[in-house]
């Protein structure tokens, strides 16, 4: 079953909590704090392998969960880190965020690999809070939570030609006999209902890699037939051979075929329509193709055609030789634009405050943001200590003099995701 997208959730492990606890030695009085940090929670990581024509195995698990970090224990030991999920997915595999549609990655070359989510943070253990002015801190953090997105894996095939044609012009007769592949080949419409690949062997020579792309009809860059659903497999070839069935064998017009064609790219993806491109005149046994031909160059006096014919094996030989000509002139384009990937967008232009504050009414203030819910999260309220220490941490961000300035009053709740804090202008840190 050939699969070329699919939406999966991901979720990374959660790092494990540190732990809150002292040396309990003999004759050692007073032991201090040995409460060990907990480990990082593992990643998801996403690695293109050349063995996988599909994302067919990822349908049946659609939601995608990271190894927890240990927790860490007494003696100063840290949790072990939660081991990583590695996701095998074709070469040629873009993964996009699906809430933002930003690239992650584009896997490429075999063995290529990126972290899609990353695993939380280990929590800190009490011995990490030893300081000059707390000999014996009893606070410990739990784990942070790993991260969690929805992706977008889409397949686009890596093929230097790319076959784009009407239904049962000849492409896959095309393809059977220049390449090894075997294509099932029929004389009725939609015949390829995935696209084929077919390695070209050229004696002396570095082979290249032919896609048949299914039969593209009008209106199939707006959905209409199978076309738009195999144009993006046409993406990263460096060369589009239209291939135009000479004989007009279904009574379409030489001229209509190629002009449908060259709109429908176009309207699909302007990158498309610009790349280099040939026309491959097919059929050329029937007798009346030749009559066609003429009439074609007529029209297009500067394109660059082959005549050939699957049948006779006419000009199959030159065809080969001049596909690989062709790519030896060309160098592979790079098919996205740089602000269309999500690091891009993120660390150049992302300017995010680190929380916002919005009244509910008169005496009831909710506050957001990633870097304050994450420190909510994490800190265990099993004391005094700790409850401070965080009501520390936001009146450094800020956050206590921006609700003064909004006018809270001692008494006040301020939320915080689930949890609810009463404000208190006087306390004293």
């Amino acid at each position: 079953m050939f699969l070329d997208e699919i939406i999966i959730k991901l979720e990374a492990g959660r790092g494990g909590d540190g732990c809150t606890s002292f040396r309990h030695e003999k004759f050692v009085e007073m032991g201090g704090p040995d409460g060990g940090n907990g480990g990082n929670g593992g990643n998801i990581i996403l690695k293109a392998d050349e063995g996988l024509s599909t994302l067919v195995d990822l349908k049946y698990n659609r939601k995608i969960k990271g190894n927890k970090g240990e927790n860490g224990k007494g003696a100063n030991r840290t949790g072990a880190t939660g081991e990583d999920v590695v996701i095998k997915v074709p070469v040629g595999t873009t993964v996009k965020d699906e809430e933002t549609g930003l690239i992650i990655c584009d896997l490429i070359k075999n063995e290529e690999e990126y972290t899609v989510a990353k695993g939380g943070r280990g929590g800190r253990g009490n011995a990490s809070f030893k300081s000059n002015r707390n000999k014996a801190p009893k606070i410990s953090e739990y784990g942070l939570k790993g991260e969690e997105r929805t992706i977008k894996c889409e397949l686009k095939l890596l093929a230097d030609i790319g076959l784009v044609g009407f239904p049962s012009v000849g492409k896959s007769s095309l393809i059977s006999v220049i390449s090894a592949s075997k294509p099932k080949i029929a004389d009725y419409h939609f015949t390829t209902l995935v696209p084929n690949l077919g390695v070209v062997t050229v004696p002396g020579r570095n082979s290249y890699v032919v896609a048949d792309l299914p039969g593209i009809i009008e209106g199939a860059s707006e959905g209409v037939g199978l076309g738009d659903k195999f144009l993006k497999h046409a993406q990263r070839t460096k060369i589009i051979a239209f291939v135009i069935d000479m004989s007009e064998h279904d009574g379409r017009d030489v001229i209509e075929q190629y002009e449908i064609l060259k709109n429908e790219l176009k309207q699909y993806n302007e990158k498309l329509y610009n790349k280099r491109s040939i026309v491959i005149a097919n059929k050329m046994d029937v007798p009346v193709s030749l009559e066609n031909l003429e009439k074609f160059k007529k029209k297009y006096t500067e394109t660059e055609i082959i005549t050939t014919s699957a049948v006779t094996r006419e000009g199959i030989k030159e065809l080969i030789l001049e596909l690989r000509n062709k790519l030896d002139e060309e160098e592979q384009a790079e098919i996205y634009e740089k602000d269309e990937f999500e690091s891009y967008v993120l660390y150049e232009f992302k300017k995010e405050k680190p929380y916002e504050i919005r009244k509910e009414n008169d005496h009831t203030y909710i506050i957001s943001g990633k870097k304050l819910e994450e420190l909510l999260n994490k800190t265990r309220f099993n004391s005094d200590e700790a409850v401070l220490k965080f009501a520390k941490k936001l009146k450094n961000l800020g956050i206590d003099e921006e609700l003064k300035k909004l006018g809270a009053e001692d008494g006040d709740t301020v939320k915080i995701l689930e949890a609810e804090f009463t404000y208190n202008e006087k306390l004293d840190y």
